[in-house]
């Protein structure tokens, strides 16, 4: 974050954040719920005119700016509503979250890839930027607390008119009530092309969806756009 940055702060509450980036940012904007924190907050940045409190609830609200960047230490219990609606939006060029760990393992795909995770990582990028200790809070918490950094991805690795059949791709390898994706995409690849694909992208034939690697989901995806006909790719989506 530099002096060139707009900066959105979701749940500032007692601003020990915002304090920070109002030093750094050109512009802040603090969205916090609850109306007497937001109060109090406002009237401790009253003298600091580029910091903007509101009081909203931030999957409701919408910014103005066009380029901005997020860094919040977010409500643990609503993560998965917070930051699906970050990537949904897709305007923020790189957000900073302070989130527990497990959440952080389950949009980076690491040590094993998620539904999530093989979904959003073709428009964005997904790392731990720092790992906390627990005294670094006060109360501490009871869990491991980390800063996952996400980044939207300045060229996406498929076009607007994939996305919504990848999408579905993936949906129907991750649900799928077969052992394996093998089984799983039997009526979408023969056994031949299966074999092929297993050789060329390195994985094994009987393959679980959280063994696939996203490079190789992907690699299946741009396989199944130029070699499956139109009638086995109306599969995935009935």
């Amino acid at each position: 974050i530099t002096s060139e940055d707009v900066v959105l702060e979701i749940g500032p509450g007692e601003g020990i954040i915002t304090n920070e980036l109002a030093k750094i940012a050109r512009k802040v904007i603090a969205v916090e719920m609850d109306p007497s924190l937001a109060s109090r907050l406002s009237k401790e940045m009253a003298d600091r005119q580029h910091v903007q409190v509101y009081t909203a609830d931030f999957m409701h609200f919408q910014m103005e700016d066009k380029d901005y960047k997020i860094f919040s230490n977010i409500p643990f219990n609503r993560t998965a509503d917070i930051v699906k609606r970050i990537l949904n939006s897709n305007r923020a060029a790189e957000v900073f979250v302070i989130v527990q760990s497990e959440a952080a393992e389950k949009y980076s795909g690491v040590p094993a890839e998620t539904k999530i995770a093989v979904l959003s990582k073709p428009w964005f990028t997904f790392d731990v930027a720092h790992r906390f200790e627990r005294d670094d809070f006060e109360p501490e918490p009871s869990v491991d607390v980390v800063l996952l950094h996400i980044r939207k991805r300045t060229q996406p690795l498929l076009d607007r008119e994939s996305a919504e059949l990848y999408r579905n791709f993936v949906n129907f390898g991750f649900h799928s009530t077969k052992q394996n994706l093998s089984l799983g995409f039997k009526k979408i690849f023969t056994y031949t092309q299966w074999k092929r694909l297993s050789k060329d992208l390195g994985f094994a034939i009987k393959v679980k969806p959280t063994e696939l690697r996203f490079e190789q989901w992907l690699g299946l995806f741009t396989y199944f756009l130029k070699g499956v006909t139109d009638e086995k790719k109306r599969l995935i989506t009935s």
